[in-house]
């Protein structure tokens, strides 16, 4: 007999891959150039020539029956000392590589970290809006998510809805800035807040509560800004990270935890993550991947198309008459609908071949998301699609 639980996730296919696949079929019909797909958040710059160039000095210097080795399970130490190397340098941390897992992506991360810190039954809170895919990585550790609701002014964290959501089950808490979608920068007076939030409840349930900090968009960060490194506000933190996108790697599915050297058990949460992936066949990134990343850990590709992007599109929506709140980072920019039903706004905007993804599965009614990682000349020829949508459908 088949697993009746994977089974009954087969209906609930995530709506972004769903919008994706569409546009490609669409774009089959009329040519891909015509259809505007705003849906999926696949990076648009090429990786640096860095990494490419390390690529391919391993494969044609190093010694194949060690460069396609199995990898240590906690990951290949040279690779984790540069991970913490970097880390500190730029963060102002005391990481060493033991205090660092290599994964396969975020996801990976994300799937070891929920492990690491939670038991079956236990409460994991997170912030609207956010990742869909949060519901499955929870799920899938026998934990229940809690989302807080959103503060639609300025998608900060809504701390009023989350000290009343806040009780004993609570062992661990989920943030993802820069955000998806919403592109929101958490600013430090946020993680200040947070940490102190995070701090009295600790003491006053006498168990700890771990943040999770989802940080793939950490370098998409807009204005000369930077993301105030979440670790080094609240001790018990542990950083999930990618380079899908810094890097523009995301089918390398390379990335890490990284544990706070001052978190409880630090020293026993990376063998932890060793353990679980016994578990559940993880069994690190590839080796070469893991090398080469580590020779290019401080770079990233040319980023500056996404704040022109958005720059653009913001521009253009304001104009429009669109309720917006301006992203801090990412490749995301997330208006308020025209309309109070967003899948209905979304599938009116398919008719003028604009694939745009409603906001109900990440935990906001009545608002929308566009992935703008694409070539700015096509951002461009969107605009005026969209301004004609607006005014035929809308009466803007």
């Amino acid at each position: 007999m088949i697993n009746e639980h994977y089974k009954a996730m087969l209906g609930g296919k995530s709506v972004i891959r769903s919008l994706s696949e569409y546009a490609t079929a669409r774009g089959a019909e009329i040519g891909y150039d015509n259809v505007y797909d705003y849906s999926l958040g696949n990076p648009s710059v090429p990786c640096p020539p860095a990494y490419t160039d390390a690529t391919m000095a391993l494969y044609r210097d190093a010694d194949p029956v060690a460069l396609h080795g199995y990898s240590p399970s906690l990951g290949i130490p040279s690779v984790r000392k540069a991970i913490a190397d970097s880390l500190d340098r730029r963060f102002g941390m005391d990481y060493t590589a033991d205090h660092i897992f290599p994964t396969t992506g975020a996801a990976g991360a994300l799937a070891h970290a929920l492990r690491c810190v939670t038991a079956p039954g236990d409460e994991v809170i997170t912030f609207a809006p956010y990742f869909p895919e949060y519901q499955p990585y929870v799920a899938g550790c026998g934990a229940r998510l809690t989302v807080v609701p959103a503060d639609t002014d300025t998608f900060q964290i809504n701390f009023n809805a989350f000290e009343q959501a806040m009780n004993p089950a609570v062992t661990a808490v989920l943030i993802n800035t820069p955000n998806n979608p919403s592109g929101a920068v958490y600013s430090a007076a946020t993680l200040e807040r947070l940490a102190a939030v995070l701090t009295a409840k600790q003491a006053e349930y006498g168990h700890d509560i771990f943040l999770i900090s989802d940080e793939p968009y950490r370098e998409i960060v807009f204005d000369g800004g930077t993301q105030p490194y979440p670790s080094r506000y609240y001790d018990n933190t542990l950083s999930c990270y990618s380079w899908s996108k810094s890097l523009s790697l995301p089918g390398e599915r390379i990335g890490y935890v990284a544990v706070n050297p001052r978190a409880t058990d630090a020293e026993l949460i990376v063998p932890m993550c060793g353990q679980i992936s016994r578990g559940t066949g993880h069994n690190c990134p590839a080796s070469s991947v893991q090398l080469a990343v580590a020779q290019v850990v401080d770079m990233t590709s040319d980023l500056s198309v996404y704040e022109t992007n958005m720059n653009l599109l913001y521009d253009a929506l304001t104009g429009i008459g669109f309720d917006v709140v301006r992203p801090g980072g990412t490749f995301y920019i997330f208006p308020k609908a025209l309309e109070d039903d967003a899948t209905a706004f979304c599938m009116k905007a398919k008719e003028y071949d604009l694939i745009l993804v409603p906001s109900d599965s990440f935990g906001v009614p009545g608002h929308f998301r566009m992935a703008y990682c694409i070539d700015t000349e096509k951002v461009k020829r969107s605009i005026p699609v969209l301004e004609r949508f607006a005014h035929e459908v809308y009466g803007l």
